[in-house]
């Protein structure tokens, strides 16, 4: 089909498929297609692709199916997105992508696609690491920790360099809560010192070593986190609605009247 026949036959539709998302995506790219489309980049729409994603596990979240279709349907047009953009350039098709995947998922599920037998998630996981592991050519522990991507989100990142680091792990969570307190303890020390940079990477340690603790715990520490500042948010908006009502400014208050309120919403 010429331009004018893809278009017409786009408007013509009431159902679209996966091809159809990418023959729009190639029409918006292509010569008299969307001036903005035209121009991105990779590097122009990858904080694009960052939100959508977030957007993708807020719909999680919240458990709502209508707006996590929605979000899924935004982010898969990220993917059609970098890939027509390497398509242009000649590097590789939609369909070496699909074929890539499919291909990956059929070797690392060798007790489906194979022989091997894997009876739990545990034995799953642990075949698929090894398998991934020899994919990659991974052969020392440094190389699996060096693989973990530096754009994960901090205290994710951390988790998952503490759990490939099996070798050198904490035994229990017990021990990993000393970890923490060990922490704490060389923050005080040097709190006083007025030495940033020693404080920092202080900090840093802290913060990895709870990570590590959460992990031991089997709790995401990603998932704790965002949920504790969900929390903070709540109880403010609380003490700052109490404040309202008795024609106040929380920006104004003191400290002692802000703890007095946030105990109060606290407790109840």
């Amino acid at each position: 089909m010429n331009r004018s026949e893809k278009i017409s036959y786009l408007n013509e539709k009431k159902k679209y498929n996966f091809d159809d998302l990418c023959m729009i995506m190639e029409l918006l790219r292509s010569e008299g297609g969307c001036p903005w489309d035209r121009e991105q980049t990779h590097e122009s729409i990858r904080r694009d692709l960052i939100e959508e994603t977030y957007e993708v596990i807020e719909a999680i979240d919240i458990k709502d199916p209508y707006l996590l279709r929605e979000e899924l349907g935004d982010l898969l047009l990220q993917v059609v997105f970098h890939a027509r953009i390497e398509e242009e350039m000649g590097t590789f098709l939609m369909e070496d992508i699909t074929t890539e995947i499919c291909a990956k998922l059929i070797h690392r599920h060798p007790h489906i696609f194979g022989d091997v037998v894997a009876e739990t998630s545990e034995k799953v996981l642990s075949n698929w690491d090894m398998i991934k592991n020899e994919e990659k050519q991974r052969e020392t522990v440094t190389s699996r920790l060096r693989s973990v991507p530096p754009s994960l989100p901090a205290l994710m990142k951390a988790a998952k360099v503490g759990k490939r680091a099996s070798c050198f792990d904490f035994p229990d969570a017990a021990s990993a809560f000393m970890k923490i307190e060990e922490e704490k303890n060389e923050i005080a020390e040097i709190l006083d010192l007025g030495d940033k940079e020693k404080l920092e990477e202080e900090i840093g340690d802290l913060l990895f070593s709870v990570a590590n603790f959460a992990r031991k715990c089997g709790i995401d520490g990603e998932l704790a986190l965002n949920n504790a500042t969900k929390k903070f948010v709540d109880r403010f908006e609380m003490i700052e609605n109490e404040a309202i009502k008795n024609n106040k400014n929380v920006e104004k208050m003191s400290q002692k009247e802000l703890d007095e309120l946030w105990e109060a919403k606290k407790i109840k």
